[in-house]
């Protein structure tokens, strides 16, 4: 069965008196939106001819110096940056700093 819109709304009157706002998104169904996170390494820009003579073996040079923190991206927006790590034969990242909640908004 369809989910309609009505379903994302809270129909409680007391969250929405605290809110100033008829209706509210109902946090439960927010926090279950799957997002996708990303971690960049760098970027660079290469004309089609280059990247047509790309081999196995090949080096790209990116744009960031070794040891920079890498980019955490959520839907591509930045949301910290931080460095690789080790965890339990995987990698990971530890994140070094985050970015404010509310540059993050004026980001989307």
């Amino acid at each position: 069965m369809a989910e309609t819109n009505t379903d994302l709304l809270s129909d409680d009157p007391q969250s929405a008196a605290s809110g100033g706002l008829e209706n509210k998104i109902n946090a439960d169904v927010l926090q279950n939106i799957p997002v996708t996170i990303s971690v960049e390494v760098g970027r660079t820009s290469l004309k089609i001819r280059d990247l047509m003579r790309l081999t196995q073996g090949s080096v790209v040079e990116l744009d960031r110096l070794a040891g920079e923190p890498l980019d955490l991206l959520v839907n591509n927006t930045l949301v910290a940056q931080g460095e690789v790590v080790l965890v339990n034969e995987r990698y990971g990242v530890r994140l070094t700093s985050v970015v404010p909640t509310a540059d993050r908004v004026k980001n989307l």
